[in-house]
């Protein structure tokens, strides 16, 4: 088979800040920007891989979810509980200080794991889980 990874999804509450986390602080090209106030699909991407993206959208947008999933869903952002995405930099130790400069939610500081592998954590704007390894 040849089957691929093409998108992701994250949710956000907030279009403007996700924006500025991916596109400033990552460094991610806005790949496209639909829609208007809340409701925005934003699709951004690591420069130089194009066939790799992650949707950036409202929770509230999917019709099949009830009002009831859709504050769980909120609360579970705000926890940081509900979504998270796995990246990796070539240097963890530089990537980490770039963003805790930026102000980004530290979760854990770069860290030798006893698996094998270096990492570090922050939550992007609607709480999300950002982890970062280092590339072996």
């Amino acid at each position: 088979m040849d089957i691929t990874i093409q998108t992701s999804y994250l949710p956000h509450d907030d279009p403007e800040a996700s924006l500025a986390f991916y596109r400033d602080v990552l460094g991610f090209e806005v790949r496209s920007d639909v829609g208007q106030g809340n409701m925005r699909w934003i699709t951004v991407g690591p420069a130089g891989q194009p066939d790799t993206s992650i949707l950036l959208a409202p929770p509230a947008a999917d019709p099949g979810i009830t009002d009831d999933e859709g504050r769980t869903i909120v609360e579970m952002m705000a926890k940081g509980t509900y979504g998270w995405i796995l990246l990796a930099t070539s240097d963890v130790d530089a990537t980490f200080d770039r963003l805790q400069a930026s102000g980004a939610e530290v979760i854990q500081e770069p860290t030798d794991q006893p698996y094998g592998v270096r990492d570090c954590a922050f939550r992007d704007p609607a709480g999300n889980h950002i982890r970062i390894n280092q590339r072996g």
